[in-house]
């Protein structure tokens, strides 16, 4: 992202406080060195961007891709798919998400910042003494991207402003059409970025083509165990007593374990699971790539969503579960929304949902649309 880096000046945002509530942001003193771009950036190329994007993310080098206006990509993307990631889990509209690329491309040219204008920090340059969290908390990009669409989507009539109005209502700018400048180029991200989620756009008038063995699967019977003997779980924790059945396959057990390993580590919706420890969110787990991945350490290969693993393996009934079984819940049995893996002793683990850790839960919190064993 290197186009017109050179030429792109920074506005100095002047906090104010929100509407609403009393908090303010402001954007970066690291970033503001010149006087406000005095131009639009337009006639973006959203295919090339689709292009340069897929490139970076899957594994080039941010030397080698170029997109107008920015000129940090191996910094500026991965932050830009995390707000497009965690907009979509929040059910934001694509036109909040398009409203939230472009706040943090003023405020921070999308970069997570460690200081700013007085206590301002990250992509949104959000103040702790503001309100806005605490300084840990605002720095993780997922923190501070969920904050800001909780704030938008208090703004009545948000979605009938134009994105910079909308922005404005949030920032309480001193410079309220600065955001207009980067309308185009945060259209075309997040189209390319939400491209690389499953089903980020879902269908509802998609086949409603039904798996008779998944939607049989439950039976309409429960399984023995509710896992309610072990009382209240904290989040992130192996409940006491817990262990893994001595007659769990060999393979299962290697997924229980490794999924285990996740816990307390936060979700992100459309996030690999690849390395959910680390500084990266999107490199954490949303339900089906834990699954995938937790079954990748035990040499079996799994697809990537929901909507796909409910047709792995073969179908069994709730009443007779095994270690390592995929459990099905919300949505329908042919298009479930979640999905987790029984651990045996009625217990199942999961990522959950936005905001919340890889856990473990009891099976009698679960309604079981299907259940698939892929061993």
């Amino acid at each position: 992202m290197k186009g017109i880096a050179a030429g792109i000046g920074v506005v100095v945002l002047s906090p104010l406080l929100l509407a609403g509530t009393a908090m303010m942001m402001a954007s970066s003193s690291e970033a503001s060195t010149t006087a406000s771009f005095s131009g639009c950036l337009t006639g973006i190329d959203t295919a090339e961007v689709t292009k340069e994007v897929t490139k970076l993310l899957d594994g080039a080098s941010g030397k080698d891709v170029h997109i107008q206006g920015l000129d940090l990509p191996a910094e500026q993307i991965p932050n830009a798919q995390t707000i497009v990631a965690t907009g979509i889990s929040l059910d934001v509209p694509k036109k909040g998400q398009i409203i939230a690329i472009a706040t943090a491309m003023q405020e921070s040219r999308l970069r997570n910042l460690n200081s700013g204008d007085r206590d301002s920090l990250g992509l949104f340059q959000q103040r702790p003494s503001q309100g806005w969290g605490t300084a840990q908390q605002i720095r993780d990009p997922v923190y501070a991207s969920e904050r800001f669409y909780k704030a938008l989507l208090k703004v009545d009539g948000w979605q009938q402003m134009k994105v910079t109005q909308a922005a404005q209502a949030v920032q309480k700018s001193g410079y309220p059409d600065a955001y207009a400048q980067w309308e185009d180029l945060a259209t075309a991200l997040q189209k390319a970025i939400a491209a690389t989620f499953p089903n980020a756009d879902k269908d509802e008038s998609a086949k409603d083509t039904k798996d008779k063995d998944a939607e049989s699967a439950s039976g309409g019977c429960a399984p023995d165990k509710d896992g309610t003997s072990f009382g209240r779980i904290p989040e992130g924790s192996v409940p006491k007593g817990y262990k893994i059945p001595k007659d769990a396959d060999p393979k299962a057990r290697k997924a229980i374990e490794w999924a285990m390993h996740q816990l307390g580590t936060l979700y992100q919706w459309g996030g690999s699971c690849t390395d959910s420890h680390g500084p990266d969110p999107m490199g954490r787990c949303d339900c089906s790539s834990l699954m995938q991945q937790a079954y990748a350490h035990a040499g079996i290969k799994l697809t990537r969503t929901t909507y796909t693993q409910v047709n792995e393996g073969k179908a069994v009934s709730a009443k007779d579960l095994k270690p390592g079984d995929l459990i099905f819940s919300r949505g329908t049995a042919a298009r479930p929304e979640h999905v987790g893996m029984y651990m045996g002793e009625g217990l199942v683990i999961e990522a959950p949902r936005t905001s919340k850790p890889v856990r473990i839960t009891p099976i009698k919190d679960w309604a079981i649309l299907a259940v698939r064993r892929v061993l």
